[in-house]
């Protein structure tokens, strides 16, 4: 094993810096079920009035934040559209079912994107054999389709379409800086097109720790409610929230940085002979798929012997991804390795 290793598993691998870590020790902390942890309280201040919404939630994790948005939205017996490759329906424990007694509506679409002409399609009419449409839930960036953008001219169809047909439009915006640093458009004209919003801080953003969930008053109130049914209250929350609301204030801007590195790593890996091609970077997430797929499980193996760090991602694919642990030299020095595969 390289004693030197760079690991580009997830963007959740990152360690806090020393001007984060002084942050949380120094953070001011209360109980905050009773609401009275003044950081935790800042931090839902300051990421509603960043995405223009009434009022935020601090929660532990983004699955928790998704499903406690989906649990509001929909009542037992409902139904769910969204991409048969998103998180909320793939990796979140089967939650949709278990937490909200809800259905879903998969369906397919570009690298994770979905539009609105085939969102329409699959909206169930008011007939006793079908299951109501409750939801729309988007993911932005897209992880499975490699970190793919919405267009937000799609975006905004979807969501005239969804308030013309009076169902609620929730993201799962894990790596929505990400999205924001790509589509350049401004962040609380993105956020008002979706009735709530999940905001990952422990991605890459670089927090130790937790994600947040914005909506209307209303909606954040009954948010606090399905939190705490959960097991999701928190007290001294404070030297948690301190490292997220580090993260949203000095680490969102240096996000094109990663996407950049990604870009790099993506044409080292194409130069590969063993490497058949890429879904297309557009920001920290690289997928690349290998011309024998039956040697995938081989190439990690032999990757991480030499000090770099990747996951499987499917049958034949490899992903990887850049965060603000990895720095040029690790870029190097990856590439270097990548020759002696």
């Amino acid at each position: 094993m390289n004693p030197y290793t760079v690991d580009f598993r997830s963007d959740t691998v990152t360690k806090p810096s020393k001007e984060m870590l002084d942050a949380m020790f120094s953070a001011s902390v209360g109980d905050d079920v009773y609401g009275e942890d003044p950081t935790v309280n800042e931090l839902q201040d300051y990421a509603a009035q960043l995405f223009g919404k009434e009022a935020a939630l601090f929660c532990a994790s983004g699955t928790q934040t998704n499903q406690i948005a989906i649990n509001i939205h929909v009542k037992p017996g409902g139904e769910v559209i969204c991409h048969e490759e998103s998180h909320v329906y793939k990796y979140e424990g089967g939650g949709i079912a278990k937490n909200s007694g809800a259905s879903v509506r998969l369906l397919q679409g570009n690298r994770g994107r979905l539009t609105a002409a085939e969102i329409e399609k699959w909206i169930m009419p008011d007939d006793v054999h079908f299951p109501v449409t409750q939801l729309i839930s988007l993911e932005d960036t897209a992880n499975r389709g490699g970190g793919a953008v919405y267009d937000f001219g799609d975006i905004e169809a979807i969501a005239q379409l969804a308030r013309s047909k009076n169902i609620p439009l929730h993201l799962d915006g894990a790596r929505i800086f990400n999205a924001l640093e790509v589509n350049g458009v401004e962040i609380k004209k993105y956020a008002s097109q979706f009735n709530s919003i999940s905001i990952c801080l422990s991605k890459g953003l670089g927090a130790p720790v937790g994600s947040l969930l914005v909506g209307n008053k209303d909606f954040i109130h009954q948010a606090k409610r399905v939190r705490k049914v959960m097991g999701g209250g928190m007290r001294q929350a404070g030297f948690l929230a301190a490292a997220g609301l580090y993260a949203l204030k000095n680490n969102v801007s240096r996000l094109a940085e990663d996407h950049e590195r990604a870009k790099q790593l993506e044409s080292a890996f194409l130069a590969c002979s063993w490497i058949e091609s890429s879904l297309p970077v557009e920001t920290n997430i690289l997928v690349v798929i290998l011309k024998e797929e039956t040697k995938r499980d081989s190439y990690i193996q032999k990757l991480g012997e030499l000090g770099v760090k990747v996951s499987a991602f499917g049958p034949g694919m490899i992903r990887l991804v850049t965060h603000l642990d990895i720095s040029p030299e690790d870029v190097r020095f990856t590439i270097e390795q990548l020759k002696k595969v």
